[in-house]
């Protein structure tokens, strides 16, 4: 009857711990090298203990990572076990724990393990916990502390601007001279939040928040700006990022201006019809355009592409992105900006993206579109002047590479 009592005892106190998930997930330390915009007040620092299963030893230590092959960890966490071994290395001091008299402490190695599963996949935090031997709270909170972890410690030295001159190079190779990234803002999926629940219904009627990124010539985030709520416009959200101040003071990219015709061209971005024409920032003709027009939107297009690839590639690897979160609205956009780190990370290391992978995330989103975006803002004539100078260029084969 003692055993029994106890057994008892011990459901209830993991049934208590699995209803207590969702507060377990809103206490958790902000990253402060993140430009992420909270609408819904600052979570809190609070510590918390991983706990492995007996049960799921022989599977993790024995299986795991003693037998499968880069193959198989690269179908499974999106990266070869080499990279997910210095992932787990840069993020120990961290995610270290210390063991107690009663149990072990889950493992750095495993904590990355069932974070990177959980954001790779659409499962559930049962199914997943389920695959690890622990309990679906144990996976909620292995993913916030993750999350935090590489945002806190990888954010600033990984999501960077890097060597300008590589960037301007490697675009003036697709076609557009002295450009230093595209940028575009997506939009990632939510449960409808209990407070401001409409804010954040985008114009597709879908709950989402955004993450605006800039990227270099490679599909690499140089720079990200995520928390805005759906129904925010992306040039909205532009004219309020640090982004737009610093290129708008000249201090993002070096002084570095070429003349075309006789117009003086400053490194610019690449942005759709949904940003404003500026000298620093050129986007497409609308409306009906003649063949010059043409050949100019045209260039752009294809040097912009790089920026909805690096977003399929995002989404497609870790494709929890395309699912419907239930993390608090302070910790999506920890979530989300982990995953562009994890992008780079995997770009600077040349992991294979699998073909699947891009099935799979068409799949999911198949039941969530991106809001539709037009052009919104009268251009700056000094913007004209260089976006005329450049479609002129690229007529006369002046501006060709």
């Amino acid at each position: 009857m003692q055993n029994q009592h106890l057994k008892n005892q011990a459901r209830r106190r993991q049934q208590c711990g699995d209803e207590d998930m969702n507060t377990l997930f809103s206490k958790t330390a902000f990253p402060r090298n993140l430009e992420i915009m909270v609408f819904m007040g600052q979570a809190h620092a609070m510590e918390h203990r991983f706990w492995a299963r007996e049960t799921s030893t022989d599977w993790w230590d024995c299986i795991l990572l003693q037998v499968w092959d880069d193959s198989q960890w690269l179908r499974n966490f999106c990266m070869c076990k080499g990279t997910f071994m210095e992932l787990c290395d840069l993020l120990s001091p961290a995610l270290k724990h210390k063991n107690i008299k009663m149990r072990a402490a889950l493992t750095v190695h495993k904590q990355v393990a069932i974070a990177l599963w959980k954001l790779a996949t659409p499962d559930s935090y049962r199914s997943v916990g389920n695959q690890f031997g622990v309990g679906k709270s144990t996976v909620g909170v292995a993913v916030i502390q993750v999350a935090n972890a590489i945002t806190e410690l990888l954010l600033s030295r990984v999501v960077t601007l890097g060597n300008v001159q590589v960037i301007v190079d490697g675009f003036a190779a697709m076609g557009f001279p002295n450009c230093g990234g595209a940028i575009d803002g997506t939009h990632s999926p939510i449960l409808g939040p209990d407070h401001q629940g409409s804010q954040y219904i985008n114009r597709k009627g879908h709950f989402s928040m955004v993450l605006q990124a800039l990227v270099d010539h490679k599909g690499r985030f140089t720079n990200i700006n995520v928390g805005w709520l759906g129904k925010v416009h992306d040039a909205c959200i532009f004219r309020n990022s640090r982004l737009f101040k610093w290129l708008q003071e000249g201090i993002y990219f070096p002084d570095q201006k070429i003349t075309v015709g006789d117009v003086e061209m400053p490194i610019v971005i690449l942005g759709d019809p949904a940003y404003p024409l500026i000298p620093w920032l050129m986007k497409p003709y609308t409306g009906t355009v003649d063949s010059s027009q043409e050949l100019f939107n045209y260039r752009l297009s294809k040097c912009r592409m790089v920026v909805e690839c690096a977003f399929g590639c995002l989404k497609g690897r870790w494709c929890s992105l395309l699912t419907h979160s239930d993390l608090s609205e302070t910790n999506i956009p920890i979530v989300i900006a982990a995953c562009c780190v994890l992008h780079n990370l995997c770009e600077s290391k040349k992991e294979t993206f699998m073909a699947g992978w891009e099935v799979d995330a068409n799949h999911l989103a198949s039941e969530y579109m991106q809001p539709d975006t037009s052009a919104v803002r009268r251009a700056h004539q000094e913007a004209v002047h260089i976006r005329e100078a450049l479609k002129t260029s690229f007529m006369t084969g002046q501006g060709t590479v």
